[in-house]
């Protein structure tokens, strides 16, 4: 696997996501792509491991698979690389949206699809805890029908939108959101109800997985040299 290829897949997904928001079809198709590329480059990471160690794991590897080899092995600094990922992965995925990114690749591995996509308004300049809220528009086969619908649908919310956003951002003494200010994007709900807007989503994660790679590329090179010393 060549997992520079999947990191510009990610890339060219995010700028389809961004074409296509907030049609919900789209977005959710190159989404599930984009996931699809993130599973294949923590699996390559695991691959070059095996490599560089030596386990000669042949079939699709995993870092479960990864792991009972180095066990069977006995290659206690395979193990290392494996025990040094985990705990990185885990401390990388500490903040809210590589955290929610860590949800819905369970979700989509547990469910074989992702959450259900919705389409949202959204202040363009966007704040913690902002206000998001729902549009519902025709659609058909999942796929916006009319952009005329649903730019009346907007205008038709705004008043509401703006009142509740507005009354958020000056009690928090955040700049006010004008009619002139806003988008519609895709979102996911996850549980307990967090919308989670799928464009920025991506924009926040692609930054995080490549951080992943060059440092368990840097990890497995020092392990390497302790070795040779």
């Amino acid at each position: 696997m060549n997992i520079e290829e999947e990191i510009k897949k990610c890339e060219i997904f995010l700028k389809q996501i961004k074409q296509y928001d907030p049609d919900p079809f789209y977005v959710n198709y190159f989404f599930s792509k984009y996931i699809n590329s993130i599973e294949n480059i923590i699996n390559g990471i695991f691959e070059e491991a095996n490599t560089d160690f030596g386990l000669f794991i042949s079939d699709k590897i995993t870092q479960k698979k990864f792991n009972d080899k180095a066990k069977i092995k006995q290659d206690f600094n395979a193990l290392k690389f494996s025990e040094w990922f985990s705990n990185k992965y885990e401390i990388e995925h500490k903040k809210p949206y590589p955290n929610f990114m860590n949800k819905i690749r369970q979700f989509k591995n547990m469910n074989e699809k992702l959450p259900e996509t919705k389409i949202m308004i959204r202040a363009i300049e966007r704040y913690k805890d902002d206000w998001y809220q729902e549009i519902k528009v025709d659609l058909k086969n999942k796929k916006i029908i009319s952009k005329e619908q649903l730019e009346i649908e907007m205008k038709r919310q705004t008043p509401i939108f703006l009142e509740i956003i507005n009354k958020k951002r000056h009690d928090n003494e955040e700049p006010k959101v004008t009619k002139k200010k806003i988008t519609s994007s895709a979102f996911l709900t996850l549980e307990n109800e967090q919308k989670i807007e799928i464009m920025y989503l991506c924009q926040t994660y692609t930054p995080v997985i490549r951080r992943l790679l060059d440092e368990s590329r840097d990890k497995i090179k020092e392990i390497k040299i302790s070795i040779i010393k």
